[in-house]
């Protein structure tokens, strides 16, 4: 399983990092277990080396998002939120969606097939892209209302799975979207190995 998480000037740590560290431990188990896993990346739109997060961290960037079509597309593509209700221009998914460059990256890997999972306020990013469109989805709560304009069939749920797409409340509901897709992919007992070893209480149902 191949996984890129977005980065874009201004998205939340917690909302990256989160999921990254999880998938991270998950693929070392797997392939010390003899599993083909598989890797997960940093990706941006542009070369870049490093994007400053929302609260200023400074995350080296692994490469550029391939094209869908490419063979080294993600099977998973996740999307993290940031700033979406303090409307940064410069640096959060508010402003990434005004330029629109992620949204139109977005609609392709989602035309294309590409699982794609998002993290807070992601969501808004790919209700941009039209991805949610009719779609069951959560996002960030300050965001809720928005997402429900957009067209989407707003959950209440911490983790909503509807196919193809994944949405993940708050913040560190991130966590709880990765050690799903983790579980899944790789069986409870690689999952359960991860949240021990991080040391999360996993205590959420996913809507499915």
């Amino acid at each position: 399983m191949n996984v890129d998480v977005l980065l874009y000037d201004g998205f939340d740590e917690l909302d990256g990092i989160g999921p990254y560290e999880v998938f991270d431990y998950a693929l070392g188990y797997a392939a010390a277990d003899g599993e083909r896993a598989g890797r997960v990346r940093y990706v941006t739109l542009a070369e870049r080396e490093t994007v400053t997060a929302s609260h200023g961290t400074r995350v080296g960037v692994d490469g550029v998002l391939p094209d869908p079509e490419s063979a080294d597309a993600p099977d998973l593509l996740v999307v993290p939120g940031g700033g979406w209700s303090a409307r940064d221009e410069d640096a959060s998914a508010w402003a990434e969606a005004q330029k629109g460059d992620a949204p139109r990256a977005l609609a392709g890997h989602h035309a294309a097939g590409t699982r794609i999972a998002s993290v807070c306020t992601g969501s808004m990013l790919l209700a941009e892209a039209g991805v949610t469109d009719g779609r069951r989805a959560v996002t960030h709560a300050s965001a809720v209302e928005e997402l429900r304009e957009s067209g989407a069939e707003v959950v209440d749920a911490r983790v909503v799975d509807d196919g193809d797409l994944l949405s993940a409340g708050g913040v560190t509901s991130g966590i709880d979207l990765a050690l799903y897709v983790v579980e899944r992919e790789f069986g409870a007992a690689v999952a359960d190995r991860v949240a021990t070893v991080i040391e999360y209480e996993r205590r959420y149902e996913v809507a499915e």
